[in-house]
């Protein structure tokens, strides 16, 4: 049966999210609820509807960005990563027709290239390379290839407190012995000061979101978004904004603490803490997020991962110029 591919609309928001929600590799990011966040004259959505058996079968979450003279369909700048949100029985024959059409779409639509960033494979119910492999017998190439870090939750918080290496165990008792506590907290505006100091002394930057756009993110998501932080005397000296992308992955979206508090290891217990909490919640798979920005890795930001137990895997963002 035949393929077809329709510019999503406005009306069809509810569909599109309950796709999400279905599908085998659907997260937060791919919904409109999340998408819609941004302000309309942000990005230019250019958002796509595979239809099969006059259906929707799959979703693009895409935007239409320009330069240099050039109009590009990418996944959507937005959200952390995009590409095609398919069904748990996608078949080989599919996926490859499904990359055929969206070339064929961008090229009828005078776009000069497409770009996808894909999740990491571990956010796939049904683990699966098809789409990957499409792209590129299609002629898409890597743009880059990030290495984010997973941690495999088991059944019982003791059994992931013996994959962290002795240092890290060491840390989680030193900050009880030092009065820490962790709980899960409303104080984003408390968290949001310790990051953006953190941000301008180790890098320069400011966070992604202003302090609004995150509180308007969690009020969208209460149930998917959540922030622990490490306290001492009742001060909050670190922290941690999970978003819950899937229901088998939990993705630590900001990690912080305030470096006159260090000596404390409230980082170590905080993220010991929330270990514990997503095996109650029966969540398979926490990801510490990408330690290399354009391939460049922060080796020590990799170590501390590692002594938790994680490993890495890609995120990969491949493009095709037409």
């Amino acid at each position: 049966m035949a393929i077809s591919i329709q510019r999503f609309t406005g009306d069809f928001d509810r569909e599109w999210d309950r796709l999400v929600w279905a599908s085998n590799n659907g997260t937060m990011f791919h919904t409109r609820q999340f998408l819609s966040y941004h302000p309309a004259e942000r990005f230019c959505d250019h958002s796509l509807i595979f239809t099969k058996k006059g259906r929707p079968y799959v979703l693009f979450p895409a935007a239409e960005i320009e330069t240099s003279d050039e109009k590009w369909l990418v996944s959507h700048p937005g959200a952390s990563f995009g590409s095609l949100v398919v069904p748990e029985d996608l078949a080989f024959a599919d996926s490859i027709h499904l990359v055929e059409l969206l070339i064929e779409y961008a090229r009828s639509n005078n776009l000069q290239g497409i770009r996808l960033t894909l999740p990491p494979t571990i956010y796939s119910r049904r683990l699966s390379n098809y789409i990957d492999f499409a792209l590129l017998r299609q002629g898409f190439d890597y743009r880059n290839r990030e290495i984010s870090s997973m941690l495999f939750l088991e059944d019982d918080i003791s059994l992931n407190l013996a994959k962290f290496r002795s240092s890290h165990r060491r840390a989680v008792s030193k900050a009880r012995k030092c009065g820490v506590s962790v709980r899960m907290t409303e104080d984003y505006q408390e968290f949001y000061t310790i990051l953006q100091k953190n941000l301008k002394i180790r890098h320069g930057v400011k966070p992604t979101h202003t302090i609004a756009e995150l509180l308007k993110l969690q009020q969208l998501f209460p149930e998917r978004i959540n922030l622990f932080g490490a306290y001492h005397d009742d001060k909050m000296i670190a922290g941690v904004v999970n978003f819950i992308a899937n229901n088998e992955v939990v993705l630590a979206f900001y990690i912080s603490h305030d470096e006159d508090y260090q000596e404390y290891r409230g980082v170590n217990l905080l993220f010991y803490s929330i270990f514990d909490w997503a095996i109650s919640k029966k969540y398979k798979v926490f990801d510490f997020g990408i330690f290399t920005v354009n391939e460049d890795p922060n080796f020590g930001l990799a170590r501390f991962k590692e002594n938790f137990g994680a490993s890495g895997m890609f995120r990969d963002t491949l493009e095709m110029r037409l």
